[in-house]
């Protein structure tokens, strides 16, 4: 039923042999799968901007042009810092990378640990978002945020579960529909513009003093309009997913995003500027915007609900970005031993599965713990990124060094004016957001430790299974196999047969209770009528308990088996249910005593399965 489930919802398993190119992503394919996130920010990263800036005056709005000129210049250069990522780190891994090469492994995990951390919050504020577009589209559903929102994170999982190719094919209709609707609300709007019939309505002309406006508040419009740039990075850490020549492709796709999110960020601040639209509680700037270039008419209204849908379409799966990134965060931190090695496994349709429901699952307790709200998860998603935004600056720039000692400021300069702008972000949201972004901190500790922890067990391990000079053969002069024996069964007496297989020295094992007394000498009677050359123990137990008392025996027979240079093999029968949900109407005691055994390192536990046909 299971099989049949998952076959049904992820599709048919996909041959190994697929893995090549034909199953990659083209340019176009990849610009929709991973570039939801970063396109979507301009449903609210202008108007971040506006917000910061109306709350001094109306008149500062018109600092949104030099705001947007400066996030512009940032776009820019983080966008030839991580083409020269690509290039540098063709396997992905993007800042993480990048940090734990040129600056250090510690570094690295910061950087690492950060981008995960945003990837769930990426995915958490995406449908969020989306979820208030759509209540807002259909307020019956208002109260129903935080359910919607843990809906679409599903959704989003087994659209990433069914494979690259098909994820980004359900993704192609909304990011290209969200792509041309912008595009063509920026060209109606210019124009109107220019043939005059978008009349000037700007709350203050460019340059006009504002009283009060100080350099801390255009900081604070600045960091909050480059939030627009979250998701830029995720191309550099899915660079394996494309088609060959994988860097080529993927530095042509970074450019288009770029170019696309840049032309569209300063379109609506200037068309914002233009309109002189200030924020409204009820509906967003970017509505207002369109309510006036399309206006009232009956196509203009036409086209006013399909841009509604299209916005609310890439903010509904803008979290994408955040799935198709983090499984490759994630199998590269895992091959570097700081994350689990399952992180490293592909699932059945070639995709990093583990990785996609383990995103899943973080954003959905994201969702619960702030109940779904977008205020309070943008702040954290903001520090999460550029943090390995300014050390993947940093990191670039000592790259060049190393790589060109004496001229390498000329390609370092991309990498120091993002790294200025980036530290600057960081050190204002720690100045004037702290209340905001404080449990960001204790969690990148945590997790910096837990990945240390992960590291040392795995040194652990291959120092302990490593083959030295002392390893040699030894040779045991016999060994002694145990039967744990319940009821007599065919399963039973399947296991004692094959017990006789691997030793002469068989011994049987019974724990009796004071409960099932009478039922226990019946046990060792039919024992003994089936194989009356063999050993039966019966151990007593006091307190209705078989697994401490077989422990105890077992503990007591491996000293002795050790002390005589021999091996102790415990055999455990167990039957095996023909379907598969039948297991869970049994106790399962096999399990439990596998589970209590398994602590002792001189016996070799084997099972004897016995299968229903019925």
């Amino acid at each position: 039923m299971f099989k049949t489930l998952k076959t049904l919802l992820l599709g048919e398993p996909l041959k190994s042999e697929l893995e090549g190119d034909s199953h990659a992503l083209t340019k176009l394919q990849a610009l929709a799968m991973l570039s939801s996130d970063a396109l979507s920010s301009i449903a609210y990263g202008p108007e971040q901007v506006i917000l910061v800036l109306i709350a001094l005056s109306e008149g500062a709005i018109w600092w949104s042009l030099p705001i947007g000129i400066g996030v512009l210049v940032l776009l820019i250069s983080l966008t030839i810092s991580y083409s020269q990522i690509i290039h540098a780190y063709p396997n992905g891994g993007g800042a993480y990378m990048v940090s734990s090469d040129n600056l250090s492994p510690s570094m690295g995990l910061l950087a690492g640990g950060s981008l995960l951390i945003d990837y769930m919050l990426t995915v958490a504020v995406s449908v969020s978002s989306g979820a208030d577009a759509i209540t807002s589209a259909f307020p019956a559903f208002k109260d129903s945020n935080l359910e919607i929102s843990i809906v679409l994170v599903l959704i989003l999982m087994l659209m990433n579960l069914r494979g690259l190719r098909e994820s980004a094919t359900a993704l192609f209709v909304p990011v290209y529909f969200f792509i041309i609707s912008i595009l063509f609300l920026l060209i109606c709007g210019l124009f109107q513009i220019v043939t005059g019939n978008l009349t000037y309505t700007a709350t203050a002309h460019i340059g006009q003093p504002i009283s009060g406006l100080t350099l801390v508040l255009l900081l604070r419009a600045f960091t909050s309009g480059s939030a627009s740039l979250t998701g830029v990075e995720a191309i550099s850490n899915a660079v394996p997913f494309f088609k060959k020549p994988k860097a080529k492709n993927a530095v042509k796709t970074l450019t288009m995003m770029s170019a696309i999110l840049g032309a569209m960020f300063i379109g609506i601040t200037f068309l914002n500027y233009w309109l002189g639209i200030i924020p409204n509680h009820n509906v967003t700037i970017l509505a207002q915007i369109a309510q006036k270039v399309f206006g009232h008419s009956f196509i203009g209204q036409v086209f006013f609900y399909l841009f509604q849908i299209a916005t609310a379409l890439i903010l509904a799966v803008a979290a994408n970005t955040g799935f198709s990134a983090f499984p490759i965060l994630s199998y590269n931190m895992a091959k570097n031993k700081y994350m689990p090695h399952l992180y490293l496994e592909k699932g059945a349709r070639l995709g990093y599965s583990n990785g996609i429901l383990t995103l899943a699952i973080g954003a959905i307790c994201l969702l619960f713990i702030f109940n779904g709200s977008t205020e309070r998860l943008i702040p954290l998603y903001t520090i999460g990124v550029f943090i390995p935004f300014a050390l993947a600056q940093t990191g670039m720039i000592i790259y060049w060094k190393n790589l060109k000692e004496k001229n390498f400021f000329k390609q370092a300069l991309a990498n120091v004016v993002g790294a200025i702008i980036c530290y600057a972000i960081i050190l204002i949201l720690l100045i004037f957001r702290l209340h905001d972004i404080w449990p960001f901190f204790p969690i990148i500790a945590i997790l910096i430790a837990m990945f240390h922890k992960i590291k040392s067990h795995y040194n652990s391990v291959a120092e302990q299974l490593r083959i030295t000079d002392k390893n040699k053969a030894v040779c045991y002069s016999d060994n002694k196999v145990l039967v744990l024996v319940g009821n007599m069964t065919q399963a039973t007496i399947g296991a004692v047969n094959y017990a006789h297989s691997l030793s002469k020295d068989v011994i049987a094992l019974h724990v009796s209770t004071t409960e099932t007394l009478s039922k226990d000498h019946e046990v060792e009677e039919e024992f003994k009528q089936f194989f009356p050359n063999i050993t039966f123990v019966n151990v007593y137990s006091d307190y209705r308990d078989i697994i401490k008392p077989t422990v105890n025996y077992v503990n007591a027979a491996s000293q002795k088996a050790k002390a005589h240079n021999s091996t102790l093999t415990v055999l455990i029968p167990q039957f095996v249910p023909r379907k598969p949900w039948q297991t869970l109407l049994h106790n399962q005691m096999n399990l439990r005593l596998k589970y209590y055994l398994r602590w002792n390192q001189d016996i070799i536990i084997s099972s004897y399965s016995f299968h229903l046909k019925k």
